[in-house]
């Protein structure tokens, strides 16, 4: 049974080929505020099952077309106080649960133009440097870094 409220569960997944660039997408109501596929968990699906959706709904990739996995690692931050009115009164923070898609190559990227205004390949410094979101950051800095030691 749905309140009409998004859950204060979320995924974050980073997008990214073997040699480490990255899919930013820049959100249509906040030019500027580059990102990683997000999305709120809907009902009671799984996070993994909220991970392949978000990715489908926001660029047109089936995950399907790599390799998924998800981080076991979550991330709790404050939400913005402009998004609040999108979850139950009294809610103020979200759980977000970190996830990477490792694709051998670019594929085509269809965007949600409701969501996204924008999107961009950038190797991973870049993308790192562009993100408005912190979590964001510290994933695509944690990617980077577990690719480099080979773990």
């Amino acid at each position: 049974m749905t309140t009409g409220h998004k859950q204060p569960v979320s995924v974050l997944v980073v997008i990214h080929t073997a040699s480490l660039d990255v899919l930013l997408l820049e959100r249509a109501a906040h030019p500027g505020f580059w990102q990683s596929v997000t999305g709120s968990r809907e009902d009671s699906e799984a996070l993994i099952d909220t991970a392949r959706r978000e990715v489908l709904e926001e660029t047109g990739i089936d995950t399907a077309l790599g390799e998924l996995i998800d981080w076991q690692m979550t991330n709790t931050f404050e939400i913005f106080s402009e998004w609040r009115h999108r979850y139950a009164p009294g809610i103020t923070q979200n759980v977000e649960h970190v996830f990477s898609l490792k694709l051998a190559d670019r594929p085509p990227i269809v965007t949600a133009p409701d969501e996204h205004r924008d999107w961009q390949w950038l190797p991973w410094r870049e993308a790192a440097e562009r993100c408005f979101s912190w979590s964001n950051r510290d994933a695509i800095l944690m990617l980077a870094n577990s690719w480099r030691s080979g773990t």
